[in-house]
C-alpha cells in the first residue's frame, strides 16, 4: 500500500502535535516510512509545504527529506481534469480553481496507481459544493480510498521507540 500524505498531515502535526524539537522521532519515522515506500507526497504538495519557515520549512527542504519523500512520478493532466469535474465540479471559475488548490493532484496521484490511500487530515463534508468540497469527499466520488492521519499512524504503527 502507497500512502500519499496530504499537506495538512505534515502541517497538523508540525503545529499542534510532534514539534520537530520535542518529538524528533516522529519526522525520522516519517522519512524512514518515506524511505521504505510506504508513504510519499506529490510534488505538487510538497511545494505548499516548502514555503514555509522556521523547523518545518527547515526539515522538509532538507535534501534527504525531499528525496525521501517526494512522490517520484508524472501525474495525467487527464486525471486532474476527471478529478476536478467529477470531484468538484464542472466548469469551475477561476476564483474556484484557486481555492480548491492543489487537492485534485493528490487525488489523481492516487486514482492513477493501484493500491493507494490519500491521508488527509480533513473531514467529510458531503452536503458541501463545488470548490468547498473536503478530500474524503471527493476521494470518496471518485472512488479513492482515504484514511485520517491517525489511520495512519496506527496503520503504520508509529511509536516514538519505533527506531529501538
Amino acid at each position: 500500500m502507497l500512502y500519499l500524505l496530504d499537506a495538512s498531515v505534515i502541517i497538523t502535526a508540525h503545529d499542534n502535535y510532534y514539534e520537530p524539537e520535542r518529538v524528533p522521532e516522529f519526522w525520522e519515522w516519517i522519512v524512514h516510512v518515506a524511505d521504505a515506500g510506504h508513504a510519499k507526497m506529490p510534488r505538487e504538495i510538497y511545494d505548499e509545504i516548502a514555503v514555509s519557515t522556521g523547523p518545518l520549512g527547515k526539515w522538509i527542504k532538507d535534501e534527504y527529506v525531499k528525496k525521501s519523500i517526494i512522490l517520484d512520478e508524472e501525474v495525467s493532466l487527464d486525471i486532474v481534469s476527471k478529478i476536478i469535474e467529477k470531484g468538484y465540479a464542472p466548469n469551475l471559475t477561476d476564483d474556484e480553481v484557486e481555492q480548491i488548490g492543489r487537492d485534485p493532484f493528490l487525488v489523481a496521484y492516487a486514482d492513477q496507481g493501484e493500491n493507494r490511500v490519500v491521508v488527509t487530515c480533513e473531514t467529510s463534508k458531503p452536503s458541501w459544493k463545488r470548490a468547498k468540497r473536503k478530500l474524503p469527499d471527493v476521494c470518496n466520488d471518485i472512488g479513492v480510498l482515504s484514511i485520517t492521519d491517525f489511520e495512519f499512524y496506527r496503520t503504520l504503527d508509529f511509536r516514538t521507540s519505533w527506531n529501538k
